[in-house]
């Protein structure tokens, strides 16, 4: 079972501040997403899943403290990680579950909404129809064979997953209201939510699907200006489309994510 981890989907989280340390607020916050995380590996449990990796895929990518994930899992941190939010998967994993996730930058409603750097991306479509990090993760699963199966955050996050992973097991764990508001289910709550989900659809996994992403597939990139536009165009594959607009395009799931990932790098090293 692989496991991609952010934060900003966490049940009570609303603010940067809270996914952000060092802070008492980020010291709780990724309390909660530790138990959020364990909450998808019992239920795993459940469902028969021995094996386990949690790749730690928010911000520094070092929010998990390794000796309390349960089942054992396997624990892949740190940020430079060349597949990112899907470093660590290959063929040999039967699902993929993806905790705590977020809008993304083309939604308004969506709390914290972003799309990998929010300083640099506007927005990101997937053959035409807006994608958050759940949809252009799932062109890494779809490339190995593993469906995603679960994934838990807002309602917002689930519905822009459903037209790439449109039978996942989904758990919402809070109601955005703004950019900076949420109705969030109590901590306890969320978490049952989250077991029952992951013990359902691990029971069901002989009937899960690949994610659905028609080939040649194509990612169109707006970025918030010109110049993010100009400069990924160094890369392979890369063409622009308008002023602040880039298409990349590829028959290979993988290549054209590791093309968008290498974008967000590029962008990430002159944003920051």
């Amino acid at each position: 079972m692989f496991l991609s981890t952010d934060m900003e989907g966490t049940a009570g989280v609303v603010d940067w501040g809270q996914v952000r340390g060092p802070s008492t607020e980020y010291e709780y916050y990724r309390g909660q997403l530790q138990s959020e995380v364990n909450a998808a590996i019992d239920g795993a449990l459940g469902a028969g899943a021995t094996e386990f990796l949690v790749n730690d895929s928010h911000s520094t990518m070092q929010n998990l403290r390794p000796d309390e994930l349960h089942g054992r899992a396997s624990y892949l941190s740190g940020k430079h990680k060349p597949l990112y939010m899907m470093q660590g998967l290959d063929d040999s994993f039967d699902a993929a579950m993806f905790i705590s996730y977020h809008g993304s930058a083309g939604s308004t409603s969506s709390v914290l909404h972003h799309t990998y750097n929010p300083r640099a991306i506007a927005e990101v479509r997937l053959n035409g129809v807006i994608a958050g990090e759940a949809g252009i993760n799932a062109l890494a699963a779809l490339a190995h064979g593993v469906p995603v199966v679960l994934i838990s955050g807002d309602q917002v996050t689930i519905d822009e997953a459903l037209p790439f992973c449109p039978e996942i097991e989904a758990v919402v764990v809070k109601e955005s209201v703004s950019h900076n508001a949420a109705l969030s289910l109590h901590p306890d709550t969320a978490r049952e939510l989250i077991r029952d989900g992951a013990q359902r659809a691990l029971e069901r996994l002989a009937d899960a699907r690949l994610p659905s992403i028609t080939l040649p597939a194509e990612l169109t990139v707006r970025f918030h200006s010109h110049a993010f536009a100009e400069l990924v165009c160094a890369l392979r594959g890369v063409e622009r489309q308008a002023e602040k607009v880039v298409v990349i395009s590829n028959d290979d799931p993988l290549q054209l994510f590791r093309a968008f990932i290498a974008t967000v790098l590029l962008t990430r090293g002159v944003s920051e």
